[in-house]
């Protein structure tokens, strides 16, 4: 790299220029400080300890900062899915008593329950149509400005 380029490396952070180490022949061997792009910083005080700053990233109560991952937040997601399942389980078993139901001429008796039930899923099902046409409207518009941004 010349300089005045700016190349980032693969972890997007510029690269730093690899020379031979800095020479301090003229200090003892216990005190020299020779640094290296690559390898870990350790603190003078006691050998194997990280230095300060470069050990797990801590809220300002001092307990350590908890990393979120996809895992966990799939696991979340389906422990919330397992308990609204009961719970609508719960109110359908509750709610029993049948119900008269007219739509578009036909008419019938069902259970309270699950009438309810039915409703909220043909309205989650028209949700669900209206986003997924609005995200493949997103995605067919961001195709093409990519498309515009390579000619």
């Amino acid at each position: 790299m010349s300089a005045g380029q700016y190349t980032p490396g693969p972890d997007r952070r510029p690269e730093t220029e690899a020379g031979p180490p800095p020479s301090n022949a003229d200090q003892p061997s216990a005190d020299r400080n020779v640094t290296y792009s690559n390898a870990p910083s350790y603190s003078t005080g006691q050998p194997g300890t990280p230095a300060a700053g470069t050990g797990p990233a801590r809220t300002a109560d001092g307990t350590p900062e908890r990393k979120v991952t996809r895992t966990g937040v799939i696991w979340a997601a389906v422990v919330a899915a397992l308990v609204l399942l009961i719970l609508l389980i719960i109110f359908i078993l509750q709610n029993q008593e049948l119900a008269l139901v007219k739509f578009l001429g036909f008419e019938g008796s069902v259970p309270l329950g699950m009438a309810l039930f039915i409703a909220a899923v043909s309205g989650g099902v028209l949700v669900a149509a209206a986003g997924g046409a609005r995200i493949l409207q997103l995605r067919r518009n961001a195709h093409r400005s990519r498309v515009r941004q390579r000619r």
